[in-house]
């Protein structure tokens, strides 16, 4: 195993992860958060430096293979992790570093735990800093890596391998670091679209990038204990439950849009499959539920956002599920594991993994069934 590229490769990641950590600490500076040159100063200070050295000298061996690029992968998730969590401890905000480290890595995996009574007493500079966490984890911090370094087509086709989730990954186009900055190019527009409807809607500038991000890596981090609940408002519920079903999307197919192929997304079986679920669960969910609210409107309204931000593992929330049937949160439940498409933000197991097992399930029934049949 190549183990001077496996660190070479984890410090070109904190590298860029000490770069981004400038953005919270422009943020508290806009309002007037003294605590954020030491909160992130110093967790900069370390990750910089450490990149640094990791990089000092390029290996001159730099061939990188399947296994190399799972362990790149795997110890720059740790490292990144176990760097993300020091602004939390060092502002104390959260004061124990498990805490804060548990914290970060929900952020990271975009699992939307946490471990947080009172959100809205936390800083500006460190809310930003835990939702972006979700930005950077949602495609990928690698992906990034990937997206700006120019090397190796080979060596950066085994670490989008290892860093991407879904039955399989290619290429957009000829070579694997242009696909990464297509995909990072249509990842961060769709971010900034989000962010500027929202605006559109009432909500602040600091509100909507928050959401934004918290949406993009399908993560589902509010600033608020009560979540999109607080803002109270069908605008931004369905600006932000149509994008994080865009998110949850197949981003191989936002590509085949902008260069017009649109007979490929029109065919691609996973995403009518995926929209198709959605539409028959919000249609189920909605029927199940109407005679708990004011009319069939609001019960849409409700269940239209719950399924999304269901299937695509985000975890916003307008409403509280516990006041509703026992088939609707079944069917919640259920969605959880379905997940979104492949190659998405989404969790879950995915939609394409989960019509490969039927579909192969189906093929041995009828071979149990006739097992001469052709």
């Amino acid at each position: 195993m190549n183990y001077k590229m496996i660190f070479y490769i984890m410090g070109q990641i904190l590298k860029v992860l000490a770069f981004f950590m400038l953005l919270p600490i422009a943020v508290g500076l806009i309002y007037h958060e003294k605590h954020v040159f030491s909160s992130f100063g110093i967790p900069f200070s370390i990750t910089f430096l450490l990149g640094f050295f990791l990089t000092f000298h390029k290996p001159k061996n730099n061939s990188i293979f399947s296994m190399e690029g799972f362990v790149s992968v795997a110890a720059s998730w740790i490292a990144m992790s176990a760097i993300g969590a020091l602004p939390f401890v060092i502002s104390g905000e959260i004061p124990h570093y498990p805490d804060a480290l548990f914290e970060t890595v929900s952020g990271f995996t975009t699992t939307g735990s946490t471990i947080l009574s009172d959100i809205e007493s936390m800083s500006r500079a460190c809310l930003f800093w835990r939702s972006f966490t979700h930005w950077l984890g949602g495609m990928g911090v690698l992906m990034f890596v990937l997206a700006i370094m120019s090397s190796n087509d080979s060596r950066t086709m085994h670490m989008m391998r290892a860093e991407c989730a879904g039955p399989n990954v290619g290429r957009l186009v000829s070579k694997s670091s242009f696909t990464a900055r297509i995909l990072y190019s249509i990842y961060f527009g769709l971010t900034v679209l989000e962010t500027v409807m929202l605006m559109a809607g009432g909500m602040p500038l600091y509100d909507a990038v928050i959401h934004a991000c918290s949406s993009a890596g399908t993560g589902g981090f509010s600033m608020w204990g009560d979540s999109i609940a607080h803002y109270n408002s069908l605008y931004i519920e369905m600006v932000i439950a149509v994008f994080i079903i865009l998110f949850g999307v197949n981003f191989n197919l936002y590509y085949y849009l902008l260069i017009r192929k649109f007979s490929l997304v029109y065919k691609n079986e996973e995403l009518r499959t995926y929209l198709g679920v959605i539409a028959a669960a919000t249609i189920a969910i909605t029927a199940n539920i109407v005679h708990l609210y004011n009319g069939l409107g609001e019960a849409l309204r409700r269940s239209f956002f719950m399924v999304a931000s269901t299937i695509t593992s985000t975890g916003f929330a307008t409403v509280d599920t516990d006041s509703w049937p026992r088939f609707s949160q079944t069917l919640l439940i259920l969605l959880m594991f379905v997940g979104a498409c492949a190659g998405s933000t989404g969790g879950g197991m995915k939609v394409a993994r989960i019509m490969i097992i039927i579909k192969t399930g189906i093929k041995e029934l009828k071979y149990i069934v006739s097992p001469r049949a052709v």
